[in-house]
This record gives C-alpha cells, sequence and structure tokens, in this order.
C-alpha cells in the first residue's frame, strides 16, 4: 500500500502525488496529478493498486537518461496511423517510464524523416510525441528532485537532441 506523500504513477493521469487515504465507504487514495494547470484530485481504489506503479528512483532515472542515446526506437508499425496511435498510448499508459521515453525517441526520429521528405508529419505522430514526452518528463523531474526544464537540459547533454516535443 502506498503512503501519503509518496509520488505514484496513474495509467491516465502520469505523475500523481498520494494526498489522502480514505477508509469509509472504502479504502481509496486521493491523488493529486502532478505537472497539470488545475490540478483536480481524483479518487482511486486502493483495491485496484497493482495498475499504480511507483516513480523511478534517482539511481534509475540517471542511468535512463545516461543510456537514451544508445537506445533503440521503436519500429512497430500498422496499416494505418489510427492503430499506431492506439498502440504506442497502450505503451505509454501501461508502460514503464523507459517505454515512454522510447516512444519519445522514435517519434522524434519519425517526425523528423517525414519532414526530410518534405511532408507534414501526421497530427497523430505529433499528438504522441507530445503525450509521451510530458509523461516521461514529469515522472523524472519529481525521481531526480529537479524542474522538467532541467530534466530536458539533461537529456540534451546527453543525447545532443531536444527532448521536447517538435
Amino acid at each position: 500500500m502506498y503512503q501519503v506523500g509518496e509520488y505514484i504513477v496513474h495509467p491516465g493521469q502520469g505523475v500523481c502525488k498520494v494526498d489522502e487515504i480514505v477508509s469509509e465507504p472504502m479504502e481509496t487514495y486521493m491523488l493529486l496529478p502532478v505537472g497539470v494547470r488545475h490540478p483536480i484530485r481524483i479518487s482511486y481504489p486502493v483495491a485496484s493498486e497493482g495498475r499504480l506503479r511507483p516513480v523511478l528512483s534517482k539511481d534509475e532515472a540517471e542511468a535512463l537518461i545516461d543510456e537514451y542515446p544508445q537506445m533503440d526506437t521503436d519500429d512497430f508499425t500498422e496499416r494505418s496511423v489510427a492503430l499506431e496511435e492506439e498502440h504506442f498510448k497502450n505503451q505509454i499508459r501501461r508502460g514503464t517510464c523507459r517505454d515512454s521515453v522510447r516512444v519519445v525517441k522514435t517519434f522524434r526520429r519519425r517526425i523528423a524523416e517525414v519532414r526530410s521528405r518534405n511532408k507534414k508529419p501526421p497530427v497523430a505522430y505529433e499528438r504522441i510525441l507530445k503525450q509521451a514526452s510530458e509523461r516521461s518528463l514529469a515522472e523524472l523531474a519529481i525521481a531526480l528532485d529537479v524542474t522538467v526544464d532541467e530534466v530536458r537540459s539533461l537529456f540534451e547533454s546527453q543525447g545532443g537532441e531536444d527532448f521536447s516535443q517538435n
């Protein structure tokens, strides 16, 4: 069971802080999403806590950032952009921070390839990149106890690549 004050990753909301644990009428976590403009407390049943996961440790976060330049991209393709989007959004929601970082690297590369052919990338590519980037940057910022901008700078110093969207 998670404790009040701990940071966890909610599959739909991303990084949240356990704000309170309510026991009536059933045990429920009251979660406060982190890094959103107007956070709204959400309730999540303790009985379903298997879908939640703890935020990376500081060592895991540092290792992930160091590994970024050598990280492989995901070569998953499907017959339609909508099916690809569904696949990658499921990876972001249900996967680890490493999965989200891999999705960022994959879509930065895919968008660059499309633009190199003087074409406009599908809107879905940019949407996936934005979601994966926000999710992974928020988790890494909490793990390292720094700002999102400082995490971006760490990635840029490691990989020479801008880690933000676009």
